[in-house]
């Protein structure tokens, strides 16, 4: 026969043993939690790294997230130079002929609305410095680019040092995602997403684009080069992704920039 001490004992550890069973789960269901969060938070971090990375920031890939996960971007050489000296016609208008393995690609380019862009380009294509480079990067989802301008051929090269940016209000007013429309034919500078950090890598639009309007727009495509570009498009990229080198090789043989 079980005493009444006996029994208050068996009650006691029987209770203790629920106690215990309940705190097991509680501390089971916090590292649970707590697993979940940290694995929530290393996807977020990783996400990120991928999008300094890949450009959505830009290298050194950039703007913002507020841009499309293919934004352009560029990275200047380490140790900086002067830029170019001024030494064009700032009333004039020029023309960026840029003879390619896709075909001919022509876009005329405005001083009076970039003039250090234009001097910039104008000084780097009289020395050859465009010549025999590949462009590096085509993007087919968000944004829709082909980059060129990198003498390394990698996204990270450039001139030795920057330019101002110039004309970014001539695209109108931003949307409430902080974009405006680069329309297809438009050429404008890549950057590093902090001002004035382009170099001599530049982007050709060849569909209407949104983007934040941080990147100077300074030429426009002729209908030549505007429907080669469109054929470079519809290869795709080399890995069959959205942002990558090109399937069909765009190097560009010789690239000269002429007085109108």
């Amino acid at each position: 026969m079980v005493t009444s001490d006996q029994r208050r004992r068996q009650l006691a550890r029987e209770k203790y043993e629920r106690q215990q069973k309940r705190r097991a789960e509680a501390r089971r269901k916090a590292r649970q939690r707590a697993a979940v969060i940290g694995a929530a938070v290393a996807v977020v971090v990783a996400t990120l790294v991928g999008l300094v990375v890949g450009g959505v920031f830009d290298k050194d890939k950039k703007d913002s997230a507020a841009d499309p996960a293919a934004s352009p971007s560029a990275s200047p050489s380490a140790k900086q130079s002067p830029a170019p000296a001024m030494a064009i016609d700032k009333n004039a208008k020029y023309t960026f002929d840029l003879k390619t393995t896709a075909g001919e690609i022509k876009f005329e380019m405005d001083a009076a609305k970039t003039p250090e862009t234009v001097n910039s380009f104008k000084a780097l294509a009289d020395k050859g410095f465009f010549d025999n480079t590949k462009c590096h990067r085509l993007t087919t989802s968000g944004i829709f680019v082909l980059q060129c301008g990198d003498p390394e051929g990698t996204g990270m090269g450039g001139p030795g040092y920057t330019i101002a940016d110039e004309n970014l209000d001539s695209l109108g007013k931003p949307n409430e995602q902080g974009q405006v429309i680069y329309p297809a034919g438009t050429v404008a500078m890549a950057n590093t997403g902090q001002p004035h950090s382009g170099g001599s890598q530049f982007f050709l639009v060849y569909k209407d684009s949104p983007l934040a309007p941080s990147y100077t727009p300074f030429g426009k495509i002729d209908a030549a080069g505007l429907k080669a570009l469109e054929e470079v498009a519809k290869a795709g990229t080399a890995d069959g992704g959205q942002d990558g080198a090109p399937k069909t090789p765009v190097t560009i043989q010789k690239g000269a920039v002429t007085q109108n």
